[in-house]
């Protein structure tokens, strides 16, 4: 997937700065897709040239000027063509997982440490998801909510991204369970 799909379905949301984009990014999109601003700034250029979206100024005063972006017709087009298409299915390329496989011959006790960290920040993320979460309910119980948000692609892409970082603290909890009975047994046998 190109970041520009994402990019145009963050836009869905309204027309947003690179900047606004940038932090709806990393509080929306990045539980399935990670961006620099300088990656999302380059993008909306290359997509305002092929028109997909377009920007205008907003002046400020005693702040820079600011361009919004919003989608094109072409966008709204592009955006719908993605949908059409079947995805690739999706690879687990994670350098921790890497470290995992290889601690037998490796730094044991930097990757207790490594996915004890981890795990600590996908307990953090799971908190910010349902924060996130609660303030999209306001108050409504799901059934409710998803009878009359006007979208609901945006909660079920955080559904996903709760149920993610809830597996990496179950996994995580689980490998540094086995580390510790292993390292109980090597000291017994030593």
């Amino acid at each position: 997937m190109a970041l520009r799909n994402a990019v145009m379905a963050a836009l869905l949301e309204g027309e947003a700065s690179g900047y606004d984009l940038a932090k709806g990014f990393d509080a929306s999109v990045a539980n399935f897709w990670m961006a620099t601003p300088q990656q999302l700034y380059r993008e909306l250029e290359r997509m305002e040239a092929e028109g997909l979206v377009r920007a205008h100024v907003v002046h400020q005063e005693k702040r820079p000027n600011k361009r919004l972006f919003s989608l094109t017709d072409a966008g709204y087009r592009a955006l719908h063509a993605f949908t059409a298409a079947p995805p690739r299915p999706g690879a687990i390329r994670e350098e921790l997982m890497v470290q995992v496989q290889a601690l037998d011959v490796g730094d044991t006790e930097a990757v207790r440490a490594s996915v004890a960290e981890r795990v600590e920040w996908s307990r953090a993320k799971v908190a910010r998801y349902e924060r996130l979460r609660d303030r999209l309910l306001r108050g409504q119980t799901e059934e409710e909510y998803l009878a009359r948000a006007e979208r609901v692609g945006p909660y079920l892409t955080l559904l996903r991204g709760l149920e993610f970082e809830r597996e990496n603290v179950r996994w995580g909890e689980r490998v540094l369970a086995v580390l510790a009975r292993r390292a109980t047994a090597e000291a017994d046998r030593g």
